[in-house]
């Protein structure tokens, strides 16, 4: 039996938990299934050599961005399996861009990646445009920590949400969204 703490009574906006405090999946069956967008960015740094070594593609294990959006777009489709109260979802959309950081934070070494995930339901994809951008970062320090182990990921957030009751919100954030407009 699990304890009733003030983060978890009826009342509470934490809604992956009920009443008597107990995790549970939220019933999401009398929404209406809406189009729903939702980007997430982040970047990992790196030494300036180990950019060099992306951008030229001469990294040992191959083309580093190339794998690494089949990555985050795999990862996207499986968040329901990592994340156990996450709801599996249709996706109708997933698409990942990267973009040297400096472009975005001054100073910065490194890439920046962003995720927007599409999908018609009655849930956003929140969860899966970070897991998208999170597994194509590590991706990135996967494929690359031969030549660089001290790359740091940093600043991964939902930058931007479309659909469902709350309508659209963005984060305001000064790092902004690298939109990824689907082809016209």
């Amino acid at each position: 039996m699990t304890p009733k703490t003030p983060e978890t009574t009826a009342t509470s906006p934490l809604t992956h938990f009920d009443a008597q405090g107990q995790a549970h999946m939220v019933d999401v069956g009398a929404k209406a299934a809406t189009h729903r967008i939702a980007v997430a960015t982040g970047r990992i740094e790196m030494q300036p050599e180990t950019l060099a070594l992306i951008e030229s593609g001469t990294a040992k294990k191959g083309d580093v961005l190339g794998i690494a959006r089949i990555a985050g777009i795999m990862a996207a489709k499986k968040t329901s399996d990592l994340i156990p109260l996450c709801h599996p979802l249709a996706l109708t959309r997933v698409a990942i861009e990267f973009e040297a950081a400096s472009a975005r934070v001054e100073g910065a070494c490194g890439i920046f990646c962003s995720a927007t995930v599409e999908t018609v339901g009655q849930t956003g994809v929140e969860m899966e445009a970070l897991t998208a951008v999170q597994i194509a970062l590590l991706t990135i320090y996967d494929m690359c920590k031969a030549v660089d182990r001290g790359m740091v990921v940093r600043d991964v957030m939902v930058v931007e949400k479309r659909g469902g009751k709350s309508g659209h919100w963005t984060s305001g954030d000064s790092r902004q969204t690298l939109a990824c407009q689907p082809d016209e």
